[in-house]
């Protein structure tokens, strides 16, 4: 979601704004009650690594992606790797970015720069779906009219490219990202079948809580009604209405623009004849994130309105109760649930139906929903169900910030994946500015070890700051610098975050160069890439170089960093590595309790005793034994220190070791992504690994039978 201040710790205030607590939470609900220094580039474990990059057709001889299964109860095939990718600035070649530029001046990527040669540099990087984030048609200021397309008011857009987040046509795609606008749809379904040709999955955005206040469709199908196009405006609510109004006599002129302060004003201040402080809209429509002010707040989503799905304002629902026991139940279950009750359904539920299967319909893979928490869980079921029906193996991806209701929006709601904001990136900072013990790393999986697989990890996204950048852990540690600073640092998490489960990750593009975003382009502010203006993506131009995808203006460390993603991500899928498909262990407590033994018996750390500690953080994946074949087993050890090198034993408990069937021995042990060299002896039952990493590395062990 767009956040005007582009803060992310306004998620949780904003969702509550106004009331929206009833509007956002379902009956369902009440079912289960650094700042980062500059690193070094003195030689560490990791340089050996980054000297060396991938080779270009490291996927070539692999078969094409097999259908993936997103149910726990199903043995996944791969572990998903999405790419995503912000459209309108991936191929845009013009490094201008003067702040608030126009398009002109700054410059736009088009579907059309996602060519083969850029998506087969996607792919390469073991990348399983790409997820093309501002493809519907937005509100954005620029002039379509000879194609029919209204003018936007930049009182209500923000940015001069307009946030992708204020959909406006659902039926089209944004012009700005077509070479020729007439054909936009058609080089979007191009790019699609680019993409699939490549062996890659396509996934756009669905912002099914809200839409921008000047929706209209252009080419929608015919039967298709625009939402609101059939609302009874004189009533604050009606089932049927697609929007909420606000009556309020002491409200009644309409809507009002919010106050800005001259950072924000549109444009930059710049003179528009349609930025006037003004913008018609009798009766004014409740806010998107639930405020009923016909003068909104400026923090408040005022370029959108709330979508109503029967959820009356005092927070009664209008539509069946979705019984519990359907926790338990498959989709067509649900499917069939909904059929049965189809004639009580609010009409917004149908229109947003009507969106997802046209999509689909152009071959589509899958959808990414924004802030689905904010819609309740039965419209979910209804909607996922619906998309499973037809097409069963779409990828269903939602951000959900509430852990108290992940397990309802996967059962109940039916989807495949959410993100893991909350417990896991939120860990992974703290470590990182050494402001958590890598203990909280084990407790946070065991908190969702009965969902994990559906829980995607990410370290960046839109909507969060840069690694590159000094604010990414800024908010912190205190420090309120903007620079770049070296993204290695974040390396031993991007490990934890890839390995740790067979759920999926995501990495954002630039991502994996190290791009930093230190610029101020207009809304937005630095230390998060602009999705509110025009603007290039300097680390990811230089490895775009002009089209070539070859990083041939590229730094040696931008260079080095994308070739250690290269190697962790393709072996994070578990095509070549089927334990990350297969169970988990956590080494950690077994570990601190040696720590401990070791402190009373007052051993010291030189290699008799374990220096494990709150920077360090070991867990097993692997395959159980059958009569065939003894199933690959991995050791995954990370040092999250940035100064430190760490020498310690690591235990494996005798539980493990009778888990994997092994006797005493020495077995060697192959590390598949650094180049440690170390062994597992086991004595009287117990496994002991002798290792050294240096800082920021980490450990990728195989054992070999």
């Amino acid at each position: 979601m767009n956040f005007l201040l582009s803060n992310s710790s306004k998620r949780r205030a904003y969702r509550w704004h106004q009331g929206l607590t009833l509007l956002a939470l379902s009956s369902i609900s009440t079912f289960c009650a650094m700042a980062a220094p500059v690193i070094s580039t003195q030689a560490t474990a990791l340089d050996s690594v980054a000297a060396k990059t991938m080779p270009a057709n490291l996927n070539e001889a692999e078969s094409e992606i097999l259908p993936a299964h997103h149910n726990a109860e199903q043995a996944n095939k791969y572990k998903p790797v999405v790419y995503q990718i912000f459209t309108r600035l991936y191929g845009n070649k013009n490094t201008t970015n003067k702040p608030w530029g126009t398009i002109r001046e700054n410059g736009v990527g088009k579907f059309n720069d996602i060519d083969d040669t850029a998506l087969k540099s996607i792919k390469d990087l073991g990348v399983t779906h790409v997820w093309y984030t501002g493809v519907p048609h937005h509100a954005l200021i620029g002039d379509y009219s000879a194609i029919g397309v209204s003018h936007d008011d930049p009182d209500v857009v923000k940015g001069r490219a307009g946030s992708p987040y204020a959909v406006k046509d659902y039926y089209n795609v944004n012009p700005d990202l077509a070479v020729d606008p007439t054909k936009r749809l058609l080089e979007f379904q191009a790019l699609i079948e680019r993409t699939h040709k490549q062996g890659l999955k396509v996934i756009i955005d669905i912002v099914p809580n809200h839409v921008a206040r000047n929706y209209h469709s252009i080419i929608k199908p015919e039967g298709v009604r625009d939402f609101g196009e059939d609302d009874n405006q004189a009533l604050e609510y009606a089932k049927h209405n697609n929007f909420y109004y606000v009556i309020d006599k002491q409200q009644s002129s309409g809507f009002q623009v919010p106050d800005l302060p001259e950072s924000l004003k549109p444009l930059g201040g710049e003179p528009h004849p349609l930025s006037d402080g003004q913008f018609k809209e009798i009766p004014a429509k409740w806010t998107g994130n639930g405020s009923r002010l016909a003068k909104p707040d400026m923090n408040d989503w005022y370029e959108t309105v709330k979508i109503n799905y029967g959820v009356r304002p005092d927070g009664s629902h209008d539509f069946p109760a979705l019984p519990p026991r359907y926790a338990t139940l498959g989709a067509e279950q649900h499917y069939a649930f909904w059929q049965q009750h189809s004639h009580e359904l609010p009409n917004s539920w149908i229109k947003f139906n009507q969106i997802a299967q046209y999509w689909l319909a152009m071959g589509v893979d899958g959808f990414r929903y924004d802030m689905a928490e904010m819609v309740p869980v039965e419209f979910w079921s209804y909607l996922n169900s619906h998309i499973k029906h037809s097409h069963p193996e779409a990828f269903i991806l939602a951000e959900v910030y509430n852990p108290a209701l992940y397990r309802d929006y996967i059962q109940l709601g039916k989807m495949d994946y959410l993100y893991d904001k909350v417990d896991l990136y939120d860990t992974l900072k703290a470590i990182m500015a050494g402001q958590k013990s890598t203990a909280q790393i084990a407790a946070d999986q065991a908190k969702v070890h009965d969902i994990d697989s559906h829980m995607l990890h990410f370290l960046e996204n839109h909507d969060e700051q840069r690694i590159a950048n000094a604010a990414f852990l800024g908010n912190l540690t205190g420090n309120t610098s903007t620079d770049g600073v070296d993204p290695r640092y974040a390396l031993p998490a991007m490990v934890v975050s890839a390995t740790l489960s067979t759920s999926p990750t995501l990495i954002y593009f630039g991502q994996e160069v190290g791009e930093a975003a230190t610029q101020n382009l207009g809304f937005g502010h630095a230390s998060r890439t602009s999705i509110f203006d025009y603007a290039g993506v300097p680390a990811h131009q230089r490895w775009m170089n002009q089209g070539k995808f070859d990083g041939g203006q590229s730094t040696t460390a931008e260079v080095a960093l994308r070739a250690y993603y290269q190697k962790l991500l393709n072996l994070s899928t578990g095509k070549n590595a089927p334990a990350l498909l297969g169970q988990y262990d956590s080494l950690d407590a077994a570990n601190r309790s040696a720590v401990s033994a070791a402190k009373a018996n007052n051993k010291t750390n030189n290699g008799s005793a374990t220096g494990y500690d709150d920077a360090t953080f070991a867990f097993v994946r692997f395959e159980a034994n059958t009569a065939n074949n003894k199933g690959q087993k991995l050791i995954i050890v990370s040092n999250f220190s940035q100064t430190q090198a760490k020498l310690f034993s690591l235990k494996l408990p005798q539980s493990l070791i009778t888990q994997w069937q092994l006797t005493d021995a020495t077995y060697p042990l192959k590390d598949l992504l650094e180049h440690h060299a170390a062994q597992l002896i086991v004595e009287q039952g117990e496994g002991q690994v002798l290792l050294q990493l240096a800082p920021l590395s980490s450990a990728i062990f195989e054992l070999a039978h």
